[in-house]
């Protein structure tokens, strides 16, 4: 019984970081937000793989390119995507949109890996794609037509199909998941170190900056890696992956508690997504393409 409230507690920490990391960058760029998040999150990280999974270390690190790639895709380019989105849209959104993550990566199996999937999945993936429209063009899909849609939820959606990508590449790594994740980490506070020096990334300055930071060094990045994935030495990718529908609902819930209404094209949108993920999920995963 530990694997779902591993996993519960994995998207719960999640979705606090739409909510704080919005807080967050109303004062604190996005840079900030990303380099100091994994500087802090590398070490804990690292010591959490030495000590749950004793990994080869010299074996993890001749898989250092695809590493690194994965570590410019999920850590650098996705984060740095999401907080900037955050700057522009509401947490609610973004979380919106990214519920729809499932099912974009179930659509870029297809296209990449040739995998097939069954009609319900097709049929999720519609109501999805369904659900993600009415968000973004707040319930005027006319919209769609002039792209008349906010440039936070553009960036979102850049967000998710590099995600999606980082999730592509992941499935086939064979490293160990947690050791996988702090080399990653590890990588993108090297990486972004000139980066952060030019552009003269600064620590908080104000206590509320200070609590935010810490939130998002804590839980998203070390509490929620660790959580997700012990779960996932009992419990199957796919089962895994249907708990990201509580995201929504858990960022619905802190929005709502700090006072911020949900719009009802909000609640019909996340309807959509989150029925059409259970389906792409529970009666569409894709199948391989016959030799």
């Amino acid at each position: 019984m530990k694997a779902p409230l591993y996993l519960v507690l994995a998207t719960l920490f999640w979705s606090g970081n739409f909510v704080v990391g919005q807080a967050a960058v109303a004062s604190m760029t996005p840079l900030d937000l990303t380099f100091w998040r994994w500087t802090l999150a590398a070490v804990p990280l690292l010591a959490l793989a030495h000590l749950v999974e004793k990994p080869d270390w010299r074996a993890v690190l001749r898989r250092w390119p695809v590493l690194l790639l994965l570590s410019a895709l999920g850590m650098s380019g996705y984060t740095l995507l999401l907080y900037t989105a955050l700057g522009y849209t509401s947490a609610m959104n973004a979380s919106l949109i990214t519920a729809a993550n499932p099912a974009l990566i179930v659509v870029m199996a297809i296209v990449l890996l040739g995998e097939r999937t069954t009609r319900l999945g097709w049929l999720g993936i519609g109501l999805g794609l369904l659900g993600v429209l009415l968000v973004l063009t707040r319930g005027d899909l006319q919209r769609v037509a002039s792209l008349s849609i906010n440039t936070g939820e553009l960036l979102m959606i850049g967000a998710i199909i590099v995600w999606g990508g980082y999730t592509i590449i992941a499935r086939r790594l064979g490293v160990p998941p947690i050791a996988a994740t702090a080399v990653q980490v590890a990588m993108a506070t090297v990486t972004l170190a000139p980066l952060a020096l030019v552009q003269h990334v600064r620590l908080p300055d104000t206590p509320a900056e200070a609590w935010s930071l810490g939130y998002i060094a804590l839980f998203p990045s070390l509490g929620a890696y660790l959580f997700w994935n012990l779960a996932l030495k009992t419990t199957p990718p796919g089962t895994a992956g249907n708990y990201l529908n509580l995201m929504v609902v858990f960022t619905a819930a802190i929005t709502l508690a700090l006072g911020t209404p949900l719009t009802p094209v909000q609640v019909v949108g996340g309807i959509l997504v989150v029925a059409g993920v259970l389906l792409t999920g529970l009666k569409g995963q894709p199948r391989p393409a016959p030799a």
